[in-house]
Order: structure tokens, then sequence, then C-alpha cells
């Protein structure tokens, strides 16, 4: 299936639903039961499609399979970094590009759902605690990045982390290809199966010391090709099996 969370045209409080073909399917909540009512998926805009506590980031995740990685050079485990529910920007939503960077600069990834909470949670067990997956876009000011002491600027700035355009519950994330165009030019192109830390790992992994709740985001790494942003840029993430999240930089 796949979640939605959208508003209707003159109203502001966002509902959750189910795409079927082009309507959606009202539910009373992340998926909850269906309320009866119906929209037509042109008459609607989406949102993001959590309303997170938190949103946990992977670092360095993918190896390159046509130069490969010695093994002492790869990470020992996952690094992590947070960045902040107001970081949250919906499908197609506009991103200024801020006054305080020079550098803005994007990376398309794998987003995570958790579906319930996962505490101490064993790998092997780890999937059956996500509720789906979306495509997300890591946006970076890479000059704060260096100079400030956290990466709060960095990382967490409005609409710096644009999430989309849905949830796919029917998916399995070992190996599903992951592409990202600047203006219609493939930028990012691989497949999950490069990842030095898959899905069910970092699951368990953040969940050894850091309990996840319901709804919460975790964004999977990105594989090279990452690169710089330029006023007028067209960012699409793409994902096998889930669709395109496009941003704008205005």
């Amino acid at each position: 299936m796949k979640l939605v969370r959208f508003v209707v045209s003159g109203e502001e409080n966002p509902l959750w639903g189910v795409l079927e073909g082009d309507s959606i399917r009202v539910t009373d909540g992340l998926g909850g039961d269906f309320t009866g009512d119906r929209f037509p998926l042109a008459k609607v805009s989406l949102k993001a499609p959590a309303e997170t506590p938190k949103i946990v980031c992977v670092g360095k995740n993918y190896v390159d399979p046509t130069k490969p990685t010695p093994a002492d050079e790869l990470p020992k485990e996952p690094g992590l970094f947070l960045k902040a529910a107001n970081a949250l920007a919906d499908p197609e939503q506009p991103l200024p590009y801020p006054p305080f960077t020079k550098e803005l600069a994007f990376e398309g990834e794998l987003a995570v759902i958790v579906g319930r909470t996962m505490k101490k949670v064993r790998e092997s067990d780890a999937l059956d605690y996500v509720l789906g997956y979306s495509c997300a876009i890591d946006i970076t000011a890479k000059d704060c990045q260096k100079s400030d002491l956290q990466w709060v600027r960095a990382k967490s700035a409005d609409r710096f982390c644009p999430l989309g355009p849905w949830i796919e519950t029917d998916l399995s994330p070992q190996n599903v290809m992951l592409s990202t165009r600047i203006n219609g030019e493939v930028r990012q192109e691989s497949s999950t199966a490069h990842m030095i830390f898959p899905v069910a790992f970092i699951l368990s992994y953040i969940s050894s010391f850091m309990t996840l709740l319901r709804g919460d985001v975790v964004l999977t790494g990105t594989p090279k090709g990452a690169g710089p942003l330029q006023r007028g840029d067209v960012i699409e993430v793409s994902i096998e099996g889930i669709g395109t999240l496009k941003t704008p930089v205005v």
C-alpha cells in the first residue's frame, strides 16, 4: 500500500489515507481504519508522510562497486547524526537557497518509517518493525558543516529534509535502485545492495541505545555522486518500487 498524508483544497489540517489509483481513501490516522471518505488525487496537496519526533541519519553507507574499498577503510559501525523535525519538507515544496550558506548540497536517500516502538531489537527481527519506505533528500550546508560546533544549521535548517511522495509498505529494501537527477541529469545511481550496513542492521544498531518510536524516520545513507545545488535547480530522487520525490531550489 501507498500511505499518503495530504490536505484538501481549502483545508488546513492534514489527513492520512491510502492511494488507490487516482484517488485516496481516507483513514483515521496513519495506518488506521477507513473512514468512508475518498478524494481525487488531483484535488489534494501531498504533505511529507511523517509526523516524526526525530529523524536519524546515517553517514557514509555505500561502496562504489567500480572501485573496491579495502576492508580496513570501511567504517566499523554506522556514523549517525540527527535532523530536527522542522527540517521536513513536502513533495515539490520549494527549497529557498538559505542566505547563511554558499555551499548547499544534496544527497538522495532511502528513508525508513518505523511502525512500532523499537528497543534493543535483533537484526533478524528489525524489518518486522518497519511501517514502510519513502524517498528522501538530505540537504546540507557544507560550509556550515565545517565551521559550526554542531551540525544544527548544516543539517536541520527549515526544509532540509524533503520526504515523500508517500510511504510504500510493500518493499524489500535489500536490493532496490536509487537515482538522483538534477535538472534531468543523473548524478547518483546505485542499488541498496551496495550498502555497507543494510537497513535491518541500521535499525537494530540504533535501537541498541536509542528507542525508536512509531513514525520516526531513518535516512540510510547516500551513494556516490552527491554534490552542490544552485538556485533554479530541480532535484528528483527516484527509488524503485516507491516513486519520485521532486524539490525545486528557489
